[in-house]
């Protein structure tokens, strides 16, 4: 069920700090502190009564319809906030633009034992939860809609489309760094997942699998290097950490990891990307010291309808948050694929 949203007030503490960046090609400037006043947070409750946050952004009133509506889903341990320059890029070339946290992440609760640990037995929770919304948020939207996912985010949602899982089927997916497998990549998926199956075997898999910090709540400090070049959208998100306290995460837990790992070996089958009919645009970079970028590759090489765009060092993890040149490279190749959706 859907349960009622609300306008939140624009906060000023993006100005007070100075934090104004040119959205994209726009020219304009977009304060990446605050939640714009035209987008309506507000809580979707699953099957179970789960809260689950979801952020609404619509499409510029100019008198025409909008494009179409893109859902976003971020990655493990990611919150909404860290997404709303892109957001507003995407709105402003006429979307309309919703994302979510997934249960047990960011403003939607916890599943482990602790407020920062990110838990979760089985991946299919997470599917079973995106088939039930997507069919809730796609009911009454004009054009195409596109579901779009980062990094965990992303193996979700192709996973979910592989299954079957969504109706109405998307138009297109957009992947940004998928979590197709992880480093070291030389590992295979299957050691890979009987070291972490025995992991949860010799203690609560609820418990953390990789350390944070020397300071609980404190990020490591070789954290940026791992996701951006840019210091100044990588310090966002430590503002909205400090701003909204529900949205601190650090290490997964072993459970978690050994999801994970299952969850990979699904879509790593013979003919199980091999299926997936409707339009894939895929992001990644050989810059990823997080998630494997050869596997990006082999899906790109495996998937019928696919715009695959692999770019290099320049990039870190986070694509979509990265410096201008690169950020703006990747949106525009985007942008492109998306103008081919509509058009369709």
């Amino acid at each position: 069920m859907l349960a009622s949203g609300h306008h939140l007030p624009n906060s000023n503490h993006g100005q007070e700090a100075g934090i104004h960046h040119a959205a994209g090609q726009s020219g304009t400037e977009f304060d990446r502190r605050a939640i714009p006043s035209g987008a309506i947070e507000r809580k979707w409750r699953a099957a179970d009564g789960h809260a689950i946050r979801l952020i609404d952004w619509p499409a510029p009133d100019a008198g025409a319809p909008p494009r179409g509506a893109i859902l976003f889903m971020a990655g493990r341990g990611d919150a909404y906030e860290k997404y709303l320059e892109t957001f507003e890029h995407w709105r402003r070339q006429g979307w309309q633009v919703s994302g979510a946290d997934w249960r047990g992440q960011a403003g939607s609760g916890r599943l482990g034992n602790d407020p920062v640990t990110g838990h979760i037995g089985d991946f299919t929770h997470w599917v079973d939860d995106l088939a039930a919304l997507w069919s809730q948020w796609a009911t009454g939207k004009q054009g195409p809609l596109v579901l779009a996912g980062h990094s965990m985010g992303g193996h979700l949602v192709l996973r979910a489309v592989a299954e079957n899982a969504l109706s109405p089927e998307p138009a297109a997916l957009v992947l940004s760094t998928p979590m197709l497998g992880v480093h070291p990549q030389w590992l295979p998926l299957w050691l890979q997942g009987a070291a972490s199956r025995l992991m949860t075997m010799l203690g609560d898999p609820r418990r953390p699998a990789w350390k944070w910090s020397e300071k609980p709540g404190e990020l490591p400090l070789d954290r940026q290097a791992l996701l951006t070049h840019d210091p100044a959208r990588y310090a966002d998100e430590g503002y909205w950490r400090d701003t909204r306290a529900e949205l601190v995460m650090g290490p997964g837990s072993w459970g978690w990891v050994d999801a994970a790992s299952r969850s990979m070996r699904k879509l790593a089958r013979p003919g199980v990307l091999e299926a997936v009919r409707l339009p894939v645009f895929l992001l990644s970079t050989t810059g990823d010291k997080l998630v494997s970028w050869r596997a990006s590759r082999r899906a790109a090489a495996r998937l019928p309808d696919v715009e695959f765009l692999e770019l290099g060092p320049e990039a870190a993890h986070e694509i979509l948050r990265e410096c201008d040149p690169v950020r703006d490279k990747a949106l525009a190749a985007i942008d492109s694929f998306l103008t081919r959706i509509v058009n369709s």
